[in-house]
């Protein structure tokens, strides 16, 4: 019952929003904007930075909320647009010019203040027996993200992102979490993360880039560039590739069907790290060897698109114990299949637009990394046979915009009110010992409120390996520990997630948003000790059973200054209430108190 009125309610006042008002009447709308050369391929593009050749390949192009413009042509005045939805007060890259070369700089400067309900956790029973909590109640992080591009008139473009400074400036550091990318564990705010850095070369129906690339495909459960802004929340890494990619229009310049194809080492994602940096102190540095070949097609007309991505990997990484000269190498074999798409129309009576948007993702393989339980007594680990991988996932949103201002001029309109529903599904995994893997996790990127999944679910999932790493398997590496952090994504979980936007003036975003979760099978730390009489525990050392994951409220506030035509500031706040479900009640059947975040945010955009 609570599922259906959290769905249906905020579906009925989309609807009511939808109705004829004073603004003009939408004739027809479009997914995207089209491109000037009206090459528009369809997988395999950076994060957001859009083609400089005008052409827009990408992985996920075709479905990115709130990802930075690319340089497209001005659409029709009553068109569908984004940025009716989310205003990120982000400006478009010049495009180039066939007569001359041509250079340019984007970047952006964040910063962020956050303070927290220092999140209980299991301690450590042999290396820190006091340390029942994350340890952390309030920080100040911040990046700076800078675009180079330079274009040889219209016959060639390097392409390049950096993020110059990354990293906390001050406040608490968590502790006993270290088995997770991105530990927030010390004071560091002079980290340099590299991005993209690419040369691309148009052709007669798409283009060809070659080097280290960003991807994106559909609402990026799976990849993700970290570059699309979300309601709620920032985007993280992303999925990063040393890349050499083929993007067409088959049937010619402004047709329908966009197809890519990419061969990748990858330099970074949810599930590798080349230069072994994704863990701290972990295998003395050895990063993952992943390959991976991806191939996909979109169909896009003016109302919508839909598109299939494919992609086989592989990935291995040697692993080292900490306490023995013990050593095994992790492998991964697994295909991936991925269908996304998304859709707009005109209300009739004008004034409004319904969208939506939905990705299914299956992925199929064995692996040796996958969470299977504690070896036997006897083993270490190297007769472990690898797993069979079975996991599947999916996300759909159905919103309604209201639209203010008139069609005139380019930019003249923007959205009054935003109402949509976000419903998720990705398999859980109960059963940690039956030769199967089935959790399925969102990459990070994809946000899904400010708490539940964002941190409490992310730090408990980040001590269960820390404990498991340090405590159970020191003297041996134990295949799977690198895969139990969830990192912030949705990881074995049913949600839905309406949320509400308001802008009582173009600059100025009124927020709201819920999130109701369950676990979709037993909530099971893979590697806990098991409760009396042999259960599988939680990550609390409670009821696997228990699936409740709670209940979730966000507020926001966002503003948007534009100083001149070169630079935008950026202010908001973001807070956020858990009620934390039975699935996080401890061994002795204590529920785990309610869980508390505020955000304020400060940005300069150029």
């Amino acid at each position: 019952m609570r599922f259906a009125f959290v769905t249906l309610a905020p579906l009925a006042f989309a609807v009511a929003l939808a109705s004829p008002s004073a603004a003009q009447p939408v004739e027809g709308a479009s997914t995207e904007q089209a491109s000037p050369s009206g090459a528009q391929p369809a997988e395999g593009a950076s994060s957001g930075q859009g083609s400089p050749s005008g052409a827009q390949p990408a992985e996920g192009e075709s479905a990115g909320r709130g990802s930075p413009p690319a340089a497209p042509a001005a659409p029709a005045i009553d068109d569908f647009e984004e940025r009716l939805v989310l205003d990120t007060g982000r400006k478009p890259p010049p495009p180039p010019d066939p007569t001359r070369s041509t250079f340019s700089l984007q970047g952006e400067y964040q910063l962020r203040y956050r303070a927290m309900s220092d999140l209980p956790l299991r301690a450590p029973p042999l290396s820190a027996p006091g340390a029942a909590t994350l340890g952390q109640s309030q920080y100040i992080a911040h990046w700076l993200r800078l675009s180079p591009r330079f274009h040889f008139k219209d016959k060639a473009s390097i392409v390049a992102q950096i993020d110059v400074v990354r990293g906390l400036i001050a406040g608490d550091t968590t502790r006993d979490v270290e088995q997770v990318r991105d530990a927030r564990a010390a004071l560091a705010w002079y980290e340099v993360h590299p991005r993209t850095l690419y040369l691309e070369l148009p052709w007669a129906l798409g283009v060809v880039r070659v080097g280290q690339q960003s991807a994106h495909w559909g609402m990026g459960l799976v990849v993700n560039d970290g570059e699309r802004a979300s309601v709620f929340g920032d985007h993280e890494r992303g999925s990063l590739m040393e890349r050499v990619l083929f993007a067409a229009t088959p049937m010619g310049k402004g047709g329908p069907l966009h197809v890519t194809v990419a061969a990748d080492l990858v330099f970074e994602d949810n599930a590798a790290d080349l230069l072994g940096n994704d863990v701290e102190g972990q295998d003395e540095g050895e990063g993952d060897r992943a390959v991976q070949a991806v191939v996909s097609a979109l169909w896009r007309e003016r109302y919508g698109e839909i598109g299939i991505y494919g992609a086989m990997r592989r990935q291995a990484r040697e692993r080292r114990a900490k306490t023995s000269s013990a050593r095994f190498n992790e492998v991964l074999t697994a295909g991936i299949l991925d269908v996304a798409g998304k859709f707009n129309a005109p209300v009739p009576g004008g004034g409004a637009h319904i969208y939506g948007e939905l990705e299914a993702a299956v992925i199929l393989g064995s692996a040796s990394f996958a969470p299977s339980g504690p070896p036997p007594p006897s083993g270490h680990g190297f007769g472990r046979s690898p797993v069979v991988v079975r996991s599947v996932g999916g996300a759909a949103t159905l919103g309604a915009v209201h639209v203010a201002g008139r069609g005139g001029r380019p930019g003249g309109r923007w959205g009054r009110v935003v109402t949509e529903i976000e419903a998720g599904y990705a398999s859980g995994d109960d059963d940690p010992t039956d030769g199967v893997s089935r959790r399925f996790t969102f990459d990070p990127s994809h946000n899904v409120g400010l708490l539940l999944f964002d941190e409490v679910l992310a730090w408990k999932t980040a001590r269960a390996a820390t404990i498991a790493e340090r405590e159970l398997f020191a003297a041996s590496p134990e295949p799977g520990i690198r895969s139990l952090p969830s990192k912030g994504g949705v990881p074995g979980a049913a949600y839905v997630n309406p949320r509400i936007l308001v802008r009582p003036a173009r600059w100025l975003d009124l927020k709201a948003g819920a999130v109701i979760a369950e676990a979709t099978s037993d909530l099971v730390d893979p590697y806990g000790a098991p409760r009396a009489g042999g259960s599988l525990a939680n990550y609390d050392g409670g009821d696997s059973r228990r699936r409740d994951l709670g209940v979730e409220l966000d507020l926001g506030v966002d503003a948007r200054i534009a100083m001149g035509r070169l630079v935008t500031l950026q202010f908001g706040t973001e807070a956020g209430v858990l009620f934390p479900g039975g699935a996080f009640d401890d061994a002795a059947g204590a529920e785990l108190p309610d869980q508390y975040l505020l955000t304020l945010k400060l940005g300069v955009i150029h």
